[in-house]
């Protein structure tokens, strides 16, 4: 073991320690966030560990219906039989350990996911460094560590995290899929590993494969003998397409295509042995037994009748104030009586729509004046922009979360912005850091906890956005 360590250069063993480092801090403390109770049984909503468990036995359905506990929530019903719509691929890293456990009320899917979140920093900071190493970031290895920690308390991953369930337990994955990919994409380095990573994130999130762009871009810029920086976006897009060897550019993609292809057939054969649709994402959504099934039917699964509901999610829902006859006061009943009134008020209310991005995550303003700009920045903005605008255009505002959960989809691009942007991360930016922090805080510990539910206002028909006059 000692003999392997000294072969890795001193600095690939530096990167790899405060990699395991911002792994452990991260994973402790979403394990003490979590707690017992998620640490050591199943969630009721353990979608992924049933679907895993149906593969065990040789078969797509799940036997029965589905459990009890999960009270028949986002399951889709398809001629008799019951099935998991949610992309399979978090299914795929449970298999083996549910077939261990012998049933999906014996695996801890909650804990299972609370080890794979603290992937997503870690391997946010090995892509930071990678941007440090190649000249694209001027940020020290300090302010790396602070941005993934960030990354992991101080945005709507924290919350995530800690859940377990299925809606949640996809997001996790995808982050540290997100990051694996950016770090074989860069430079087009890995193009065949790229490819298979964006096919099991198609198979997670499959709007996130639109992010397959930031390879293309970066395959053709290495491809290229100069890469023009000077006229208009119209004459640089000729003198580059002059300048490109498309034979290297073709060494690049097609390997990084095969599988993303190869992916998107295996999808297309398991959804038409389920619901006789050959489609890679026809996973069955629209057969899930749900009050908002109508919605769907009628304007389909995605479309330009959500955007408005949904801009008013990411954007503009607040926490909910008491109304002002209805304050909680203090009285002089004793110390019993203030502690009873106190336990059966609080001072705001927050709508399961979730809170707005900018509410939750403020240190994103800082995305908007660049100090560094440049090409590699615009590819990085156009990847994140993609995923961001269809997640806009989907039915589900995300319902039921503590904040705009969708932005998991594409925060790791932003933390990526935030690091060649190059503004400083000063007392303003920490001040907002620490904001993002407390609030993120508290939505972790708060969120689907039954003892903290007063703190929150659920509207099941998902049409209430703002506190009713």
């Amino acid at each position: 073991m000692a003999g392997l360590l000294d072969r890795i250069a001193p600095d690939v063993r530096r990167r790899l320690a405060f990699g395991l480092l911002v792994y452990v801090v991260t994973t402790a403390v979403f394990a003490l966030v979590a707690g017992p109770q998620r640490l050591g049984e199943h969630t009721s909503f353990n979608h992924y560990a049933h679907l895993a468990d149906a593969w065990a036995h040789g078969r797509q359905y799940i036997v029965h219906g589905g459990p009890s506990y999960a009270m028949g929530n986002d399951f889709a019903e398809f001629q008799g039989k019951t099935y998991i719509s949610f992309p399979p691929f978090p299914a795929v890293l449970m298999l083996p350990f549910v077939k261990l456990a012998g049933s999906p009320e014996n695996f801890q899917d909650g804990q299972f996911m609370v080890w794979l979140a603290g992937l997503g920093p870690t391997f946010l900071f090995l892509v930071l460094e990678k941007l440090r190493r190649t000249g694209r970031s001027l940020r020290s290895e300090g302010e790396n560590i602070f941005l993934s920690a960030l990354f992991g308390f101080g945005t709507l991953y924290f919350f995530t995290a800690v859940e377990g369930t299925v809606w949640y337990a996809a997001h996790v994955v995808c982050v540290f899929l997100s990051a694996l990919y950016i770090l074989c994409a860069l430079d087009a380095e890995r193009p065949f590993l790229a490819g298979v990573l964006l096919g099991c994130i198609f198979m997670t999130r499959p709007t996130v494969l639109l992010t397959g762009l930031f390879f293309g871009l970066e395959a053709i810029r290495v491809s290229c003998k100069h890469i023009p920086e000077e006229g208009t976006l119209l004459e640089r897009a000729r003198m580059t397409w002059a300048e490109l060897d498309v034979a290297a550019l073709l060494r690049r993609l097609v390997p990084f295509v095969v599988p993303i292809l190869a992916t998107l057939a295996l999808a297309s054969w398991m959804n038409y042995a389920r619901f006789g649709e050959m489609s890679p994402t026809a996973f069955g959504h629209e057969h899930l037994t749900v009050v908002w099934h109508n919605r769907m039917s009628q304007w389909g699964l995605f479309g330009y009748h959500y955007l408005a509901k949904n801009l008013g999610v990411m954007l503009t829902v607040l926490p909910f104030t008491p109304p002002k006859g209805n304050m909680c006061f203090v009285g002089n009943g004793g110390l019993l009586e203030a502690i009873t009134k106190f336990s059966d008020c609080v001072p705001f209310k927050i709508n399961e729509h979730g809170l707005a991005l900018w509410f939750t995550c403020p240190f994103y303003f800082w995305l908007f004046r660049p100090k560094n700009k440049g090409l590699f920045h615009a590819c990085i903005l156009a990847t994140a922009l993609v995923p961001l605008a269809v997640n806009l255009l989907y039915q589900n505002s995300g319902w039921r979360q503590f904040g705009y959960r969708f932005s998991n989809d594409y925060a790791v691009y932003l933390f990526v912005l935030l690091a060649i942007g190059g503004r400083p991360l000063g007392r303003a930016f920490k001040s907002l850091a620490v904001w993002a922090v407390a609030w993120n805080l508290f939505g972790a510990v708060t969120f689907d906890r039954g003892q903290f539910d007063k703190f929150y206002f659920r509207e099941a028909t998902q049409r209430e956005l703002y506190q009713p006059d």
